[in-house]
């Protein structure tokens, strides 16, 4: 393994939204990241093949039935095994496994356990089922997300499952390791998503105390009510976003654009410039002003991202197994991490893997007799 989190253990509990992208950051910067999933497939339901579940990238998926004492054991032996461990469960699920926080480290006390959910490990709605739009609605941020006079508008699942949980998660676990370098104990890392999501709001609570970010989607600096701070369509039907919010990159685009200046941001200027995108299109725009102070850059679709000139010159994505996707990010000057390894098959290589983690030849076949490991391989599915 490369990267500056070589020699790190993690063992990941399969579930959807987070814990994944959660494990995929550690996967991708060296750790090496067992994950367990149960023989069956779960989750969305959304059934794809294994090598298009990006999430999955960079680490063994082993197939372990939780419902069989054999199975437990065998899990509770790898977290022993592990500096950290990462689940996405329901609060009281692990515990009802015999794989709670307690039992793991009484036997491995080192233990950093990531726990990421969406309402947290306690509390009236900790045990209630929800997706990342509902924690994102309690965290006050989906409110704040929309244009004027439309309803909230649901920004992927980008702001609570991966901003607000497996990013906090991730840098909780991180946080926790280093403690643990120094104490040797090992702790509990309870990430809620609905946290995560109102810390990356501190910004905007700060602001709408001071009275200066309104309640009213669409009436703010940043949430579309600034005409200097918006997407705009152009003569092909694609769009560009401009964001010059400093007068002296306002004064760029102005002068670029052939308006004469002014520190007005209403309706008038953005009359003025929806009318003036519409003249050229959006390649054309980019001749005149990408790469300026003008604070700009073309609205690219996922296809297009890729192909980018400044994307390619640094790498952004990387084309793994016939699949174009998002570079390990952020980058290490000395400890570079590599071009990730495709996501595997569910159950592929199970033995191997077993004996990487130090489990016994004997043992191993004795668990494939036992039924512990299912199918040796199952389509994938999220």
């Amino acid at each position: 393994m490369m990267g500056p989190l070589a020699g790190l253990r993690l063992v990941e509990f399969a579930g959807i939204g987070p814990a994944p992208m959660t494990a995929m950051l550690f996967a991708d910067i060296g750790a090496t990241v067992l994950r367990l999933e149960p023989p069956s497939p779960s989750g969305l339901g959304i059934a794809m093949p294994a090598r298009f579940d990006l999430l999955a990238r960079g680490r063994p998926r082993l197939c372990v039935d939780l419902k069989n004492p054999a199975g437990i054991a065998l899990a509770a032996d790898l977290i022993a095994k592990a500096d950290a461990l990462i689940e996405g469960f329901r609060p009281g699920t692990m515990e009802r496994l015999g794989l709670g926080p307690q039992a793991m480290l009484e036997r491995n006390p080192r233990l950093v356990y990531g726990r990421v959910t969406g309402w947290g490990q306690t509390g009236p709605l900790a045990p209630a089922a929800g997706h990342d739009l509902n924690y994102l609605a309690l965290s006050g941020a989906l409110a704040a997300i929309g244009r004027a006079g439309a309803k909230p508008t649901p920004p992927l699942n980008l702001a609570a499952d991966f901003g607000g949980g497996a990013l906090y998660v991730a840098f909780g676990i991180a946080c926790g390791i280093i403690e643990a370098q120094r104490s040797g104990k090992g702790q509990v890392v309870d990430a809620a998503m609905t946290e995560g999501a109102a810390s990356l709001m501190t910004l905007f609570y700060g602001l709408h105390a001071a009275g200066l970010h309104s309640l009213e989607r669409g009436r703010n600096l940043l949430d579309s009510g600034s005409a200097i701070y918006d997407t705009y369509e152009c003569a092909d039907g694609r769009y560009v976003a401009i964001a010059p919010l400093e007068l002296k990159f306002r004064e760029v685009l102005f002068a670029r654009l052939g308006l004469a200046y002014t520190a007005d941001d209403g309706a008038e200027v953005r009359r003025k410039l929806e009318a003036l995108f519409k003249t050229r299109t959006r390649d054309e725009w980019c001749t005149l002003l990408e790469g300026t102070d003008a604070c700009f850059a073309p609205v690219l679709a996922m296809d297009e991202a890729p192909q980018h000139p400044h994307n390619v010159a640094r790498g952004s994505f990387v084309e793994i197994d016939g699949i174009v996707q998002p570079a390990p990010t952020p980058r290490f000057s000395r400890t570079g991490a590599g071009t990730p390894t495709p996501p595997q098959a569910p159950g592929a290589a199970s033995r191997a893997v077993l004996a990487d983690w130090g489990i016994a030849r004997e043992r191993i076949e004795a668990l494939f007799a036992a039924g512990v490991f299912g199918k040796a391989e199952i389509p994938g599915a999220i």
